[in-house]
């Protein structure tokens, strides 16, 4: 049976993170006007906090605790419910970390495992549609020879390396597509800019250059040649990663989403404006029904990404799930920020307030990852059983 009815160890783990969240809305402001800026690697209020860093005190969790899994999730809302820019305080890799994990061997994981790996597939003429991957692999020799270019490359610029989607022979389709960990410093490898967005500023989105860049041969994830010809470091393996990250992202916007929340119904408060949950829909005003519509539907979505990561910490199949709690996460918390704008008026867009920023940058949830219209591609192809070719 699923239940995620938090313990006391459970509550007391959020407890904290909640208490260093609210540390980092010091600097929120600061780190979206300088984006040119990079926060630092650990605040130093964080200082009274080193002995109790969330996955650090789970390790104290019992078998009647929430799994660790659940947890996670549940700790990424609670840092976000901050502000965006404590994920940068966190020291726990890049999304390339999640795909050496996924497809790595023992033996790269063990040499790679401690770096902040950066995740590049995205490229100018390839944007969800991985399969229409152009940058190439070339094998010469006990070298691979990378060329292409990638954009929006999340952690692009602080990281230590970067996992890069190629392939071998572009008319083999997705099949072909292979990844490969190119560490920072290597001939052929350049990191052309930082992107300047809308929102999550405070995070280093960097484009790239790979020309004739090589890489030893065990470079590819998954191992050497050999493996390669048996579908090694290849395209479904990867892409299985997001089965986690997914609800990953999902849990960020939330987070966002649920401080914007927090912060409308602590002003309308101020002007008297409670919301009455024993009374009818009938018997409350528009703004307190809209309060509880928006509550509902975040509540909905993070049910969504909890069963998600429940299903895979339990060993079962979530490709669906996954992008469940995507599509809705990503969909709701974009919704739940605009309608808390709207009941807050001129207040919610001054510049005074965090919640125009968690506005902005909550937008990125619905894109990265696979965007809202992917996500509802692969649910429906789940549902209908249909392939890509028939649903396209």
């Amino acid at each position: 049976m699923i239940d995620f009815t938090l313990t006391q160890q459970d509550q007391k783990i959020l407890d904290v993170v909640r208490e260093r969240a609210l540390i980092c809305r010091n600097y929120a402001r600061y780190y979206d006007e300088h984006e040119e800026e990079f926060a630092p690697a650990e605040l130093p209020e964080n200082e009274q906090f080193k002995d109790k860093h969330p996955f650090v005190l789970m390790r104290g969790s019992g078998e009647n605790d929430t799994s660790f899994g659940v947890m996670s999730m549940l700790v990424s809302i609670g840092q976000t419910w901050g502000d965006y820019t404590v994920r940068l305080q966190q020291g726990a890799g890049g999304l390339g970390n999640a795909s050496l994990g996924a497809v790595g061997t023992d033996e790269q994981k063990t040499k790679w495992g401690s770096m902040t790996l950066a995740m590049a597939n995205t490229e100018p003429g390839c944007g969800s549609d991985s399969k229409a991957i152009i940058t190439t692999a070339v094998l010469d020799g006990d070298e691979w020879v990378i060329n292409g270019e990638k954009i929006f490359v999340t952690t692009g610029c602080r990281c230590d390396g970067v996992v890069v989607w190629a392939t071998l022979d572009a008319s083999k389709g997705r099949g072909a597509i292979k990844a490969f960990m190119i560490p920072k410093g290597v001939p052929g490898f350049e990191v052309t800019h930082k992107e300047k967005k809308l929102g999550i500023r405070a995070d280093d989105t960097a484009a790239m250059v790979f020309t004739d860049c090589r890489i030893p041969r065990e470079n590819l994830l998954g191992g050497n040649e050999e493996i390669v010809q048996k579908g090694g470091g290849g395209f479904k393996g990867l892409m299985g990663t997001f089965n986690m990250t997914r609800p990953g992202v999902a849990a960020i916007g939330l987070g966002m989403a649920r401080a914007a929340l927090d912060f409308t119904r602590d002003e309308l408060a101020k002007e008297g404006i409670e919301v009455d949950y024993a009374a009818s829909p009938s018997e409350r005003s528009a703004v307190a029904q809209k309060l509880i519509e928006i509550e509902a539907d975040l509540e909905a979505a993070e049910l969504t990404v909890l069963h998600a990561v429940w299903l895979s910490t339990d060993g079962k199949p979530n490709n669906m799930e996954a992008s469940i709690a995507k599509a809705k996460g990503g969909e709701v918390v974009r919704t739940a920020t605009q309608r808390c704008l709207e009941l807050l008026g001129g207040l919610g867009v001054s510049r005074d307030y965090l919640i125009e920023k968690w506005f902005r940058d909550v937008r990125i949830t619905d894109i990265y990852e696979g965007t809202g219209q992917i996500q509802k591609l692969i649910i429906a192809r789940q549902i209908l059983e249909y392939s890509s070719a028939e649903l396209s």
